[in-house]
């Protein structure tokens, strides 16, 4: 495999993780190829730790003491990497058939998003994926560039809230979405 990332050559995985559906695809196409909640099952193990039941079936069992808990906090930044890890791998591995150390991620985070999470994101997706290349993009560049756009007036209008701005600007998030009320 070519070291080398560019051009038409890149089979790279695109992950959107937002607060109410995961989306994730090859780079290039253009509708996801796998789309599922970003909610996951969580039963505590006897021993310690967790198990988490991921995707559209594991939710769809009933299991005694199954509690559905979402990676994506209030503020649509990622709360629980574990779990989002989970979420990542089942969408990957499971749903694409792919490895993803064999493919450079692009993973979709929101236009609002600080430094902090942005490192905090390449941290748990390096150590979790060990993709050979990664990118973190803001929402709304990518959906700038979705529409063969460089410059545009983003509104996203997502679950938990709306976000609107210029891609390359700061977001400004207002109202809430159908989750709030």
């Amino acid at each position: 495999m070519s070291a080398l990332y560019g051009g038409d050559q890149v089979s790279a995985l695109v992950i959107d993780l937002g607060s109410c559906l995961c989306r994730v695809g090859y780079a290039g196409d253009d509708t996801p190829k796998a789309v599922f909640p970003s909610s996951a099952g969580v039963m505590p193990r006897a021993g310690g730790g967790r198990d988490a039941f991921v995707g559209n079936t594991a939710l769809t069992l009933c299991r005694e003491g199954l509690e559905v808990v979402g990676a994506v906090g209030a503020d649509d930044l990622v709360a629980d990497w574990d779990l989002a890890s989970r979420m990542i791998s089942h969408a990957i591995e499971d749903r694409l058939g792919a490895d993803p150390s064999e493919h450079a991620l692009l993973f979709a985070e929101p236009t609002h998003a600080p430094a902090a999470a942005s490192e905090a994101a390449v941290e748990a997706l390096f150590e979790a994926h060990r993709p050979p290349a990664l990118h973190l993009a803001k929402a709304a560049a990518l959906a700038a560039a979705a529409v063969g756009m460089q410059s545009a007036l983003v509104v996203d209008a997502g679950y938990r809230g709306t976000t609107g701005g210029h891609p390359a600007a700061a977001a400004a998030r207002v109202g809430a979405g159908p989750a709030g009320i």
